[in-house]
């Protein structure tokens, strides 16, 4: 399939699932960053963005901002279990480097805000095994049919994009104890170590996306055991007990913060 087609197949894919506009940004080198904001998906200025392409500048798309979209996007997922996901519902699967994980776009069976995104997003990462610093539901991926500079040139590729009616219910996420629809905007209340990119501040936010999506300490202390093994070697068991606990520390104050706020200075006067 050419660059071209790539590219079609991934706003075919955004159109039938009900998505008519996007933000469009193209980094360039130098870490410029340029915006096409709430463009219509036929209007796209693809050719300047491959241009650009052409000289090492990397071109990402989202969901235009301030609507609400019947899509949900996770980063990083393997590429065995974004093929099973594919599977089951109505998923575009894009490949961004020969290494790594992928892109996934799942179709909803209804729109939603910016904040049911990241609400959603989170309950996926935590099942999915995806990037837990990606949950922001605003957050930008790669449009196929393009080179990642990233990742020293490698296409960008569409390797599924099933059509067959059967979009998610959502409801499942959205549904979820009251702590889901707080902890779903990373971008005004951030764990600790979100933005943390070393192995252990990547560890944190890990643990702490699956206990807020409501997977058990246990399980979560178990599956960060063999996450850490490689690293950790025989400090690995200590290494995830010890963040489990101040995870599931970290997790309690926010809900208490949440479900008793402060109240406001001007109304206690």
């Amino acid at each position: 399939m050419t660059a071209t087609a790539q590219t079609d197949a991934m706003i075919d894919w955004w159109a039938t699932a009900g998505l008519a506009r996007a933000d469009l940004a193209v980094r360039r080198h130098t870490g410029s960053m340029i915006w096409h904001r709430d463009v219509a998906l036929e209007a796209l200025p693809l050719a300047w963005a491959r241009a650009e392409n052409a000289h090492q500048a990397d071109v990402y798309i989202r969901p235009a901002r301030g609507a609400a979209w019947p899509v949900a996007f996770v980063d990083d997922v393997a590429p065995d279990r974004a093929r099973q996901l594919a599977d089951a519902h109505d998923v575009l699967v894009v490949e961004t480097s020969r290494q790594g994980g992928c892109h996934v776009w799942l179709a909803c069976t209804r729109a939603l805000t910016e904040d049911e995104r990241a609400v959603v997003q989170r309950w996926w990462v935590a099942r999915l095994d995806g990037d837990p610093a990606s949950v922001s539901g605003e957050h930008l991926g790669r449009l196929a049919g393009f080179k990642n500079w990233k990742r020293h040139g490698c296409w960008v590729n569409v390797r599924a994009a099933s059509r067959a009616s059967r979009p998610w219910n959502p409801i499942v996420a959205l549904a979820a104890p009251p702590l889901s629809a707080i902890r779903a905007q990373p971008r005004h209340a951030p764990h600790p170590g979100d933005h943390d990119t070393s192995p252990s501040g990547r560890d944190w936010g890990w643990v702490c996306a699956r206990l807020e999506a409501g997977l058990s300490p246990r399980v979560v202390y178990a599956q960060l055991v063999q996450r850490a093994q490689p690293r950790r070697g025989a400090d690995a068991e200590r290494y995830a007990r010890r963040t489990t606990e101040k995870a599931v520390a970290h997790v309690d104050r926010r809900r208490t913060c949440d479900l008793f706020p402060s109240p406001d200075p001007q109304q206690t006067r």
